[in-house]
């Protein structure tokens, strides 16, 4: 419980109607959900207004409402405070009502359009041997120290943001390591939160359904770096030509990591293949499970993040060795003499990179079957681009359904078709079911050869038509292989 006037900041007020002392018990941004003593923050969306839900709200209890567009009726015992920029507003009181938790550890995002869960989830691994409590806010899962919570988004809203980060300060989380999504930054669910570092990975093809445009992608990452202040440090991949761009109006402290360009923290592949790559970071060799030039970029990221938060060289380059591949990023299954690959790989970028790794160690000889489809309700654009390069570097692909979500899958397999040359139809094959798609890529491969299974990664469902069935590509893929190979 808090009183009002405590948690209410002086910025984004227009007014306040209604008694200012009342104790708020909880913050709301379901109208559903609300409780007696609640505050509900009605806010504008992408698909609803929350507006359209303050009578719903006061009914179930709530007794203060954020809003931009005052109603035209006011109950008496009801506070209104009205904003210009309710989402805004609402993270620092978001931020008020849970004490500041951001201020109280160590907080680190980490954005990008590849490598954000792999990246925060290494880092958490690694604190986690160095014997700190720690936070994880990730696509594939939320950890509170080690009690494992599921995850719905890349970023939740501010609301639990700020809730879950209260809740590892109480469990003594020194360091909170989190993805930020560019959905998050121009929506401002993360404002009002301290970071002690941004992390860049890089910046591709991806989400211009709602972007629009590539440009406003971008500046949407810049945008979380340049609210950095002067205690954090901006962490950037110098090797990407839109990692200068991220830290151009930052007031942050600047460090860059990269394999290519001259760097404050290089790193170089000296070999690898499938089931691991030995690397030399910082003029140390090391010796890694992980595969893939996309892999070192993320350990080099974490091993440069780990040195700005001032741990010592000596303990990262062991530790470092010992860190284990994320959940449906690269993930190997080995069964009768061919391997399985399942990876999340969803932009043109990520499975050009996945692809170009598997290639660059496959045995020659030996075949690449890619299975992959596109999400529905996404950026149509990529749609093309990603046919074209599965069949450019691989040799059989089967397009298939993803998450075909509420359209049809034969026309975003159709769109997928578009932008594969003519003469490499040939060894394209499209099988709508997921499932079947997984099982002829199996019959097909012989000994030696690779499938990769990408797009769903970590998943553990496919959504059709508004309804998430039971999917889990790894389990698939082991299924069929079993059943084929036999």
């Amino acid at each position: 419980m808090k009183k009002l006037n405590k948690i209410l900041p002086t910025e984004y007020i227009l007014d306040i109607i209604g008694d200012r002392d009342m104790m708020i018990s909880g913050l709301e941004l379901d109208s559903r959900k609300i409780e007696n003593g609640s505050l509900f923050a009605a806010l504008p969306g992408t698909l609803v207004d929350g507006h359209a839900y303050i009578q719903t709200a006061i009914s179930n209890g709530a007794n203060a409402i954020i809003c931009k567009t005052l109603p035209d009726s006011i109950p008496t015992h009801v506070t209104f405070i009205q904003s210009d920029d309710p989402a805004k507003l609402l993270g620092l009181v978001a931020s008020a009502f849970y004490d500041f938790p951001s201020s109280k550890m160590d907080l680190i995002g980490v954005t990008g359009t590849n490598g954000k869960t792999t990246t925060v989830t290494l880092l958490y691994q690694l604190f986690k041997k160095l014997k700190y409590k720690c936070g994880l806010i990730a696509t594939t899962e939320i950890r509170i120290d080690d009690k494992k919570l599921d995850t719905q988004h890349t970023t939740p809203d501010v609301i639990t943001l700020n809730r879950l980060l209260a809740q590892m300060v109480e469990a003594d989380c020194e360091y909170a390591f989190m993805e930020v999504s560019s959905h998050a930054v121009v929506q401002d669910r993360i404002f009002g939160l301290e970071y002690k570092g941004g992390i860049f990975t890089n910046l591709t093809h991806d989400h211009l359904d709602y972007h629009v445009t590539f440009e406003n992608y971008r500046d949407a990452k810049k945008l979380f770096f340049d609210r950095l202040d002067l205690e954090a440090f901006a962490l950037t991949n110098v090797d990407d030509k839109n990692g200068k761009v991220m830290i151009q109006n930052s007031k942050a402290a600047r460090a860059t990591y990269g394999l290519l360009n001259n760097a404050d923290f290089k790193g170089k592949i000296v070999e690898y293949d499938l089931h691991g790559m030995q690397l030399n970071i910082d003029g140390e060799e090391i010796y890694t499970n992980l595969s893939g030039k996309f892999n070192a970029y993320n350990l080099l990221a974490v091993y440069a993040a780990a040195r700005l938060l001032d741990t010592p060289k000596e303990e990262l380059i062991t530790i470092i060795s010992s860190l284990k591949s994320v959940e449906g990023r690269f993930n190997f299954i080995n069964s009768h003499q061919v391997t399985g690959i399942v990876d999340y790989a969803h932009t043109p970028d990520a499975l050009q990179n996945i692809l170009e790794s598997i290639n660059e160690i496959n045995v020659e000889g030996n075949h690449i079957i890619t299975v992959v489809g596109c999400g529905g309700n996404r950026d149509k654009s990529k749609r093309p681009v990603m046919g074209k390069i599965a069949a450019d570097y691989s040799y059989q692909v089967i397009l298939t359904s993803d998450n075909p979500r509420n359209e049809d899958p034969e026309e975003i397999i159709k769109e997928m078709e578009v932008g594969i040359p003519f003469q490499k139809r040939k060894s394209v094959l499209n099988i709508t079911d997921r499932k079947q798609a997984i099982k002829t890529a199996c019959a097909m491969a012989q000994k030696g050869d690779i499938i990769l299974v990408a797009g769903k990664g970590h998943e553990k469902y496919q959504e059709i038509k508004g309804v998430k069935y039971p999917f889990d590509d790894k389990e698939i893929l082991t299924e069929m292989l079993n059943e084929t190979r036999n």
